[in-house]
């Protein structure tokens, strides 16, 4: 089944892409939710004029995307957490603690976005991945620390 994403899904596609998923998935989840309409022919006529008109926005918001991922890369977050004596720690470091890091630094990015590279069992220095856009993705440093 043939079908136009209306918003980003992570492992499947960007806005205004077309994907073929299994019939279930498209018209039992994906049409309902509103996350994608069925790929007609005015369907992909539709598609194309709104590829055609969003161009030069496109190149903006790439560009916006590319500034912020320069700005990130030269952060190193710090993210508080509590430390038992092994060495490891209580709890887990989460997407929603790196966006509010990043936030506290001035760079705004939804915590949806955020994807932490492996598992944080302790302190030290870790990676995370931002997706700012389809061809814009970039890694923030961060550092756990003790309370």
């Amino acid at each position: 089944m043939e079908i136009i994403l209306k918003t980003d899904i992570k492992g499947l596609g960007y806005k205004n892409d077309m994907v073929e998923v299994k019939p279930g998935y498209g018209r039992n989840y994906l049409i309902p939710q509103g996350f994608a309409v069925l790929a007609t022919g005015s369907n992909k006529k539709i598609l194309a004029e709104n590829i055609k008109q969003a161009a030069h926005k496109a190149e903006k918001i790439k560009t916006e995307a590319e500034n912020i991922a320069e700005q990130i890369a030269k952060l190193t977050l710090e993210i508080k957490a509590k430390i038992g004596e092994s060495g490891k720690i209580f709890g887990k470091v989460t997407t929603l603690q790196i966006a509010d890091s990043l936030a506290a630094n001035g760079v705004d990015v939804d915590r949806k976005k955020i994807s932490i590279n492996g598992p944080v069992d302790g302190a030290g220095e870790f990676t995370a991945e931002v997706d700012l856009h389809r061809e814009v993705k970039t890694d923030v440093k961060f550092v756990v620390v003790g309370e």
